[in-house]
């Protein structure tokens, strides 16, 4: 793999309308990138965990969600032997202090507040996208042990 290929993004995250903005805001960037949402920390584990699933470069994952949060779903992916080097970014509207420390003790690899501005929120996503197309490892998801 080179460093050429689309960065491949999951978001995963309950709000519709956060889900959309992200869409709008990743085809806005003038980057090769391919983002995948989903719904819940249900759908992203059945989803990273299908045979046939890529696995994506970096999971952007939202902290406030219903059914399995956050926390519970950056747990799991931890304790699973194929998905425990995937790295997680938490995206949230949470600057609780005890929340960005539970991040970092669970091994998210960053923290990252949600923007209010749309604008903001494209030049954070350009910022992201940038880091981990520079930070990804060439041969993930391939050196993972099936």
């Amino acid at each position: 793999m080179t460093r050429s290929r689309p960065l491949r993004v999951l978001l995963v995250d309950d709000n519709l309308t956060d889900r959309l903005l992200a869409e709008e805001a990743f085809a806005l960037i003038d980057q090769p990138c391919t983002l995948v949402t989903v719904d819940s920390g249900e759908a992203a584990m059945k989803l990273l965990t299908h045979p046939e699933t890529v696995l994506p470069d970096v999971l952007l994952l939202d902290v406030n969600m219903p059914g399995m949060n956050g926390f519970e779903l950056l747990v799991k992916l931890k304790d699973h032997p194929r998905l425990l080097f995937l790295p997680v970014v938490m995206l949230t509207t949470s600057a609780i202090p005890k929340d960005v420390s539970r991040a970092y003790i669970l091994h998210a690899s960053a923290y990252m507040l949600k923007s209010p501005s749309f604008q903001t929120s494209l030049e954070q996503i350009e910022r992201f996208i940038e880091f981990w197309t520079q930070a990804r490892l060439t041969t993930w998801p391939e050196m993972i042990p099936k």
